[in-house]
């Protein structure tokens, strides 16, 4: 087969812009997590209408996803994540606005989150469009990681930062953040280059609801939709509940800042590792079984430790191995679902992962009398060992 194809130094401009708006996008997210209880008396409410903030993001993904996944594979990634990024800038902005009206807050928050869908769908097309398939999987990792920065930077930053403004200018803050990479991703981001980055037969494709069908025809990618919503669902419950998990343990707000970023650093390190591994090797399950298996000491650590060092020791376990276990998912789901659109296969996946917004609400309903999450953190250890369980499902792809 002739490997005449040419890649494009301009790739890492569109990657980079595309990975700024997913980091602020993510910083918009977390930001209320690490403060719950101040946010909660600041608006005058209760821990989960703070809560909500960010199982709204997973509520609007919902019936967004797949409208969402046809927008990018017939109008392509840059008109489609072009449209979330100019709603992020506008409605990041009007929430640091709206000051210490919580249902203005809120409104804004749902501008926000509806935005979500078309940056998180389009993680394997930019690859897709602008990098050879040897490095795809590595390429979903950079920006998954610029998620992972996003929210760390989120849980870092806001209990350093309403210790000296009040939290309506942190918002203003982030929000100024997130409509700054929106405009440099509309004026820097390009489709396509002029030639595709891979052989006949690796570029991306284009039947939407052809492929859509097609992908629910294959039985490990329904294993892999489940495993996603167990771990995107644990993923986003520790971060939604951070402070009040910890909370009981006598841990305080900025110990929730410093274990979310801790969990993230794992997570960061993940992302690059184990991707480019499983890029390395051509292989995908070895290295998903790795990452659910693997979380299970650390999910077991932040469940009991009282302890600073058990408990940061745990959270950074914890992000290493769930999160490294996204990009060789959604690269993985991305070969067995050929000729499936990316954008398509990613929605799904991403799909399945936010509908886990079910389980988020579970640990909150789940908190024991005294407010530990004890017992959802236990039935977050036996979902990762289900998981672990559909993987041995699952077999690599056949490479071209």
């Amino acid at each position: 087969m002739s490997e005449q194809y040419k890649v494009y130094g301009y790739r890492w401009v569109v990657l980079t812009v595309f990975m700024f708006i997913n980091l602020t996008i993510q910083m918009l997210w977390i930001t209320y997590a690490p403060i719950t209880g101040p946010a909660a008396e600041f608006y005058g409410v209760s821990d989960l209408q703070i809560g909500l903030f960010a199982m709204t993001f997973m509520i609007a993904f919902i019936p967004l996803s797949i409208p969402v996944s046809w927008v990018i594979d017939t109008y392509g990634f840059r008109i489609a994540v072009g449209i979330g990024a100019a709603l992020m800038g506008i409605f990041g902005l009007l929430r640091g606005f709206a000051g210490s009206d919580y249902t203005l807050v809120l409104w804004s928050t749902i501008g926000i989150a509806i935005s979500q869908p078309f940056l998180l769908n389009a993680w394997t097309t930019v690859p897709a469009k602008w990098f050879p398939v040897d490095v795809r999987a590595t390429m979903v990792g950079m920006v998954t990681l610029a998620n992972l920065v996003g929210t760390a930077l989120g849980m870092v930053l806001t209990p350093i930062l309403v210790e000296s403004m009040s939290i309506a200018e942190v918002q203003l803050l982030f929000g100024g953040l997130a409509a700054f990479s929106s405009v440099l991703f509309i004026l820097l981001a390009r489709e396509a280059p002029p030639t595709p980055p891979c052989p006949p037969g690796q570029e991306t494709r284009a039947l939407m609801l052809d492929g859509l069908k097609h992908a629910f025809t294959i039985k490990p990618f329904w294993f892999y939709l489940i495993a996603s919503f167990i771990g995107l669902g644990i993923f986003n419950g520790v971060t939604t509940w951070v402070e009040a998990i910890i909370r009981p343990r006598g841990f305080t707000p900025n110990d929730a800042g410093t274990l979310g970023a801790l969990m993230i650093v794992g997570g960061l390190i993940g992302a690059i590792v184990l991707p480019s591994l499983s890029d390395k090797q051509q292989k995908r399950q070895r290295f998903l079984m790795l990452a659910f298996v693997g979380a299970v000491p650390g999910l077991l650590g932040l469940t009991f430790a009282r302890s600073s060092i058990v408990l940061f020791g745990s959270a950074v376990l914890l992000g290493f191995f769930l999160v490294s276990a996204m990009p060789i998912g959604m690269q993985y789901a991305a070969e067995i679902t050929r000729p499936t659109p990316e954008g398509t296969s990613n929605g799904l996946i991403q799909l399945f992962g936010q509908g886990a917004v079910v389980f988020v609400y579970i640990m909150e309903a789940m908190k024991s009398s005294d407010g530990s999450f004890t017992p959802s953190l236990i039935l977050a250890l036996a979902l990762l060992i289900v998981s672990a369980g559909l993987v041995t499902q699952m077999k690599d792809p056949q490479h071209v």
